[in-house]
């Protein structure tokens, strides 16, 4: 069957009508249309009810509706592993959003390639929502992200607690000014939980979307914001950050979402790679002894 066929169905279901399902498709609504005349063809039974106020599915279409999402995960599962390099057993393909990538990504990227050299690897960056849709479609084995969305048919781990924690670039006898504090965009809970805690920062001089980039921004430009924890660690040992005493902490934990029918050869050791890189970042590092 054509796979394009079963995603037309689905984007169908998820607009709720023909003309929008057109427009996020990028084609006609007649070509939507002829897509689905086929499908029932094909199927024999009539998929949608279509009215003023959009289309609805009849008891057919909702049959389908269980087995459309693992037709398009195996299409896409097929194409990964034909497309395996010669030599190597199996692809797995990764995706996790842009925050996560230094360290804990990067350093679980390299523990797979020592410990499973037998696997090739595809990676990529994404935002939350689309990284979900590609796992629930098959386009990626497994995505590691913050706040997923519980979705029917795939699995949901908790791979390590992260803390965003508030540091600075002032020195500790001069806190910075209220016009230096950067608001990074960690997502609706954190602002929720920021806004009750501060109230007064509701408005701020600068916001950033991004993670990453607001951390950068404060070490070039000096100031302070809420960050993750791994991330300024390294800064914090060599002083170039210090934590704001007193401030709050607010927990902003990691997860790998991953298909339940996923194939256990090929999540296994993924998994066990990201379990152990968390257990490494949470585990407390050292103390370096004074020279003598």
């Amino acid at each position: 069957m054509d796979i394009t066929l079963a995603r037309t169905f689905l984007e169908i279901v998820d607009c709720g009508n023909f003309v929008r399902a057109a427009e996020r498709l990028h084609v006609t609504q007649t070509a939507v249309s002829v897509r689905v005349q086929s499908l029932e063809s094909q199927l024999g039974r009539k998929l949608f009810v279509r009215n003023k106020s959009g289309a609805t599915l009849t008891p057919a279409g909702e049959q389908f509706l269980r087995y459309a999402p693992l037709l398009i995960q195996v299409w896409e599962r097929a194409k990964h592993q034909v497309a395996v390099p010669p030599g190597l057993r199996a692809l797995v393909a990764v995706g996790a959003e842009l925050s996560l990538w230094s360290p804990f990504m990067l350093d679980w990227l390299v523990w797979m390639r020592r410990s499973t050299p037998q696997l090739a690897l595809r990676t990529q960056v994404g935002l939350r929502e689309c990284l979900m849709d590609q796992v629930s479609e098959g386009i990626l084995d497994l995505a590691v992200l913050y706040a997923p969305q519980h979705r029917l048919g795939l699995k949901v781990e908790l791979l390590m607690k992260e803390k965003l924690v508030l540091v600075t670039t002032a020195k500790a006898k001069k806190e910075s000014a209220a016009g230096d504090y950067v608001y990074v965009d960690w997502g609706p809970d954190f602002a929720a939980q920021h806004n009750l805690t501060f109230p007064e920062r509701a408005n701020p001089g600068t916001y950033v979307g991004l993670g990453p980039l607001g951390l950068q921004y404060i070490l070039k430009a000096g100031g302070s914001g809420y960050f993750r924890a791994h991330a300024v660690a390294p800064y914090l040992r060599n002083r170039r950050l210090r934590l704001v005493r007193g401030a709050p902490e607010f927990l902003y934990p990691a997860y790998a979402v991953y298909s339940e029918g996923a194939d256990i050869k090929i999540m296994a050791p993924a998994l066990a790679g990201l379990r152990h890189i968390a257990k490494l970042q949470d585990a407390p590092k050292p103390r370096k002894r004074p020279l003598t």
